[in-house]
Parts: C-alpha cells; structure tokens; sequence
C-alpha cells in the first residue's frame, strides 16, 4: 500500500511522465496537412523538441506564388519572436554584470530621455522620446518592466490617436502588450552609458552570442542579400500575397528573419537553458506579472472580475507563463498581416513545439497542432486570439 502511495505522488508531482510519445512523422504531417486545407494555409513549417533535442523539423505547402516549395532553410519572418532572442539576450547582458533587471533605465542614459528626441535608428516611426516631457514615469521603467510587458506604453506610439508615446499606467503594475518597450531597451542598449558596458548594436549582440554559437546561420536581426534566393513571401487573411518585408535595420520588437530549421536550435537551447545560467533562466519563466484580461488585445481593456481571471496566466521574461495539465510551460507568438508564428514549451520533459507561417490563416490551427503533438497543455490561445481559438 505504500508503494502504491509512493509512485501515485510521483506521478502527482511529475505529470509530464504520464504524457505519451511524440506522434511519428507520418502521422505529424497528415495532421499538419489536414490543418492546411482545414484553414486554406498555403505554408507551415513545424519543429519538435523533445527533452531539449531537436526531434523533428518539416516544411509544408509553398513559399510564393510561383509554387516554390517551402523548406526547412526557407527564410521566413519571424515576426515577434524577436523579442523573446532579446529577452534571452538581455539575460546574458544580465549575467555578463552589463544590466540588472531591477535598475531604471534613467540610469544607463547620459540624460534624460525626452531629450533624446526620435529615436535615431528609426527617426520616422519609433522612439519619439520627447514626447515624454513632463510625465516623469519613465524614470521607473526598468527593463524587467519591459520584458515583461508592463511598462505601460501602447503596443507602438503609431497607433495612439494623436501618434504620440504615452504612459497609460504606472509603470510595473499591470500588463500590456508593447513592442514600443522592446525598442526602448534597444535603445538602451545601444546608446547606453560605456561606463556600464552598454553602447553595443544588438544586431551583434544577438549574432555573436546566440546565431553563431547554435549554429543558426540563416538567421539575423536585417535584411542579408544571401537571403534572397529561398524567401518565404506572405498570405493575407483574404488569400492575397504580400512580399517578404526586407527588413533593414535592427528592431528589436519584430525583425528577425529565420528558418524553422535554425529557429527549432534557438527553441531547443532556450528550453534547456543553454548560454543563461540557471538564475537567469528560472526568472525567465518564472510567473512576473500576473496577466487578467479577457485577451491580449485591445491593450487598455479593462481586468476581467477576479474570479474570471486565469490563476495561472503571467508574464515572465519575453514569454507568457502558463501551468497547464503537464505542469508549468511558456509560449510566445508572432504575427502580422501575412505572418502566424507560435512556440509552445513544457517545462517537464524539455518539450516544444515550433510553428511558423507564411499564411495568417494558419493560426486556426494552432490549437489543434499543439494539442495532437504535446498533449492537453493549457497554452492560453484562447486569450492570444480570443474565445473562438480554443485552448490546447
């Protein structure tokens, strides 16, 4: 009677052991294809990882209009999964003693903020920092407060009415999806003070210590003429096709050209914990900012009543955290007019899943994807997209 005691705790604490074998191939690609014509998807490219491994990487459907086939050496955009390599880039500026999270940002710069003006690596649209003149909350925003989105700026300061950068909330209290955050810690980054070993391009930041080590050698922060020969254009939501957007210049919010063949090596380091020590890596996923609206978007909507709140949706560091059937796991999306990106990971068993798009209407599928290749994990789509995707 003990023993059975003992081995049902077992299995109480570790319920990823009770988790089956990932699909086979064959039966990976018949459910990926079913799910492409299910949502009229054009292209899908899907990587398994399985206790930190690269398990299996496959290319489905085309990459233009022209009917070339999509590869696993296809450049795809990665759309927001930019923001998690700078997260993990960030924590190794952490353990490198260049950053701490918890230090306002006011303390890296040479002067204030607002008197920095546009931002000069992208004077046209990002970073219109004098527009914070007068409203000193900025000095509290540190850049955990940017990894964990919760530094109270809207998503981008284009989109606000009067296309000005603003605070809409103290920042630190509460979450709100912001790439305009991501590209105030580039900045930081870049023009920060020498003294504190700041003032590096994160372009080369992210090569040097995270693309060349893995061996990710179709992957960059910009544009690279070598990409051009095997490029992913994109599908819109109505079945149209847009070009692949050369992106040339570093942005840290959403830049980054990939493969799902380098990308699934990023996945696979990141969920064991590669080039981080292990104090850095625990904070990453550990549960931050607690997460209390219906979805992710709009940004400013208002808290659900607390006892419709998902108990376990948080921000952690770059990626949203989740306890699901499986345990603890993180995720992160990307998305844009033509572009569905998702990475799902558990923690127990060092398991993900990698989707990138070239087709928007892929996301559909996300859900079914998921759950056919990890098991009921309690990923949080249904507040990524909304109530109608589902929850896998």
């Amino acid at each position: 009677m003990m023993l059975r005691v003992t081995i049902l705790s077992l299995l109480m604490a570790f319920p990823a052991a009770m988790v089956a074998s990932v699909p086979t191939p064959a039966a990976i690609d018949a459910r990926v294809r079913k799910i492409m014509a299910e949502t009229d998807s054009q292209g899908i490219a899907v990587a398994v990882i399985d206790e930190g491994k690269v398990a299996y990487v496959q290319a489905y459907g085309v990459r233009n209009a022209k009917g070339d086939p999509l590869l696993v050496d296809t450049i795809m955009y990665g759309a927001s999964l930019t923001k998690t390599v700078m997260a993990y880039a960030t924590l190794q500026l952490v353990d490198a003693g260049k950053i701490a999270l918890d230090t306002p940002v006011a303390d890296y710069l040479e002067k204030p903020l607002p008197s920095y003006g546009p931002d000069p690596i992208h004077p046209d649209k990002y970073g219109p920092y004098r527009d914070l003149a007068g409203d000193d909350r900025w000095r509290k925003i540190t850049p955990r407060m940017v990894l964990t989105q919760s530094t109270g700026f809207a998503n981008f300061a284009f989109v606000e009415p009067d296309q000005k950068l603003s605070i809409h909330f103290d920042p630190g209290t509460r979450y709100a999806y912001s790439g305009e955050g991501f590209i105030l810690l580039q900045f930081v980054v870049e023009h920060g003070r020498a003294d504190k070993g700041l003032g590096l391009d994160v372009g080369d930041l992210t090569q040097k210590k995270i693309f060349d080590p893995l061996g990710m050698t179709r992957t960059s922060l910009k544009w690279r003429d070598d990409f051009a020969g095997n490029l992913a254009d994109g599908w819109d939501d109505k079945g149209h096709v847009e070009e692949h957007d050369k992106r040339s210049k570093v942005r840290a919010a959403g830049s980054m050209d990939t493969t799902i063949n380098d990308l699934s090596k990023f996945a696979a380091a990141l969920v064991r914990g590669w080039g981080l020590s292990p104090a850095s890596r625990a904070e990453m996923v550990r549960p931050q900012v607690h997460i209390t609206t219906k979805t992710q978007f709009p940004t400013f909507q208002p808290d659900l009543p607390s006892d419709q709140q998902r108990k376990d949706l948080f921000a952690g560091l770059g990626v949203v955290v989740f306890d699901g059937p499986q345990g603890h796991g993180f995720y992160k999306n990307g998305h844009t007019g033509t572009t569905s990106n998702s990475m799902v990971c558990i923690e127990g068993g060092k398991r993900c899943v990698l989707i990138l798009s070239n087709d928007v209407r892929s996301a559909a599928g996300f859900a079914d994807l998921v759950r056919f290749v990890l098991g009921d994990t309690g990923v949080p789509y249904e507040w990524e997209f909304g109530d109608g995707a589902g929850r896998s």
